[in-house]
This record gives C-alpha cells, structure tokens and sequence, in this order.
C-alpha cells in the first residue's frame, strides 16, 4: 500500500513560498508513488471551536480516554455531536496519514489563526500519534534562524516542534525554512536578496531530499 502525505497548506497567498516549496516535496512523494491529500486551509476554512468542542475534551479527560479511535466517545450531546461531526473529517485525515506536511508562513511571529484552528479542532488529550512523521515547511519576512538577533521572538517553528513532540508524543518534526522573503519587497531588506534567493533554493532541495529520504524509510520498514 502506497505511505499517504497529508499537506496543510496554511498560506493566504496564491504565489505562496511556503506552498512552492512544499510542492516539491509533494512533486517527490507522487514521483516515487505515494498517495497525496491536500487541504488548503485559505480556501477551507476550519472554523474556531466551540463550548461543545470543549465539553468533549473535558468528557474524554473524566473517562480517562486517549485511544484514538474512542475519541467520538466523548461527544454525547446533540451539541457535542454536531461540533464532532465539524472536526472529524479533519482527524480522518489526520490518522489516515503516515506523513502530515505543514506549510505556513509566518505570521506576527507564530503561526496564521487558520492553522492554529486546525489544530485546535484535531487535538485531544493526551492523543498519541505515533508513528506518523510531521514535516514543517516555514517562511518568514525575515531571519529567525540560531543565532540571530531575532531568534528569541521565533514562535513559528519552535511553537510547532514542542507542541506536535511534547502533545502528539511523536519525533520533533523535520523543519525547512524559507528566510527574508520580505527581501522582495521591501527596500530596507534590499541587501538581503541574495540571502533569501539562497534560502529558497537550499529550501527546494531540501525538500526534495526529505521527501525521498522518507518515502524509502517507510518501503524498507514495510
């Protein structure tokens, strides 16, 4: 059976840096025969949740269940049930998926409201995700990167990585960043062009490579 890549698409761009160079990993995976469900959450809002949403974690807590597949337990009322019946075509795609590729750009320093739902709508306590991989594809105005003066606002990949380990009890995820994109429009980061021109195209690869770096890791596991 072909590994399934789910790709997040968090972008509110139609000429995304985030999405192009998380098309190439994409365009890999297909290559070498994986299977690929998009949601591109601009054009698919996921709205925010609701008390019912709630209520259904505090049901699961009280029960003591984590077991994905009981998750619907916890939604017991008619209003409990319509917010399940929002979030899980989401979580669907989620479980049926070995590989969750998130790209977004960054927005005042963390991540754009629509992914930030998202993720509100899949998560559940104490949930276990193992063994699926998550891939973060992350562009961003400026230089976040170790090492650089703005490195202690980066609430973008570091918020991602610690949430997805330390909620999901899965690796840290696989990170490709995309710096200074503002460099294409903005004079005063003119200077940096160059460096951004590198990013991208260290990113493009990059992302290629990890693509077919984990399609082979899943065959040779299977």
């Amino acid at each position: 059976m072909s590994p399934t890549l789910l790709h997040i698409d968090a972008s509110p761009r139609r000429r995304s840096l985030s999405r192009a160079v998380a098309d190439e990993f994409v365009a890999e995976w297909s290559d070498r025969g994986g299977r690929v469900v998009r949601r591109r959450l601009a054009e698919q809002p996921v709205p925010h949740i609701t008390e019912a949403w709630t209520e259904i974690c505090d049901n699961l807590m009280a029960d003591q269940i984590t077991e994905i597949d009981r998750l619907r337990e916890g939604a017991r009322t008619p209003a409990q049930r319509q917010a399940w019946d929002v979030l899980a075509p989401l979580l669907d795609e989620v479980i049926a998926a070995d590989v969750i590729l998130i790209s977004t750009p960054m927005h005042n320093y963390s991540v754009p409201s629509n992914l930030k739902a998202w993720l509100d709508q899949i998560t559940f306590p104490r949930m276990n995700l193992q063994p699926r991989r998550f891939v973060v594809v992350a562009a961003r105005g400026g230089a976040y990167g170790p090492g650089t003066p703005k490195e202690r606002v980066e609430h973008q990949v570091t918020y991602l990585s610690d949430f997805f380990e330390g909620h999901f009890g899965v690796e840290r995820p696989a990170v490709i960043t995309v710096e200074l994109t503002n460099s294409i429009v903005d004079p005063l980061l003119a200077g940096r062009r160059a460096d951004h021109e590198r990013s991208l195209h260290d990113a493009r690869a990059r992302a290629r490579e990890l693509a077919a770096m984990m399609v082979h890791d899943m065959a040779v596991a299977r």
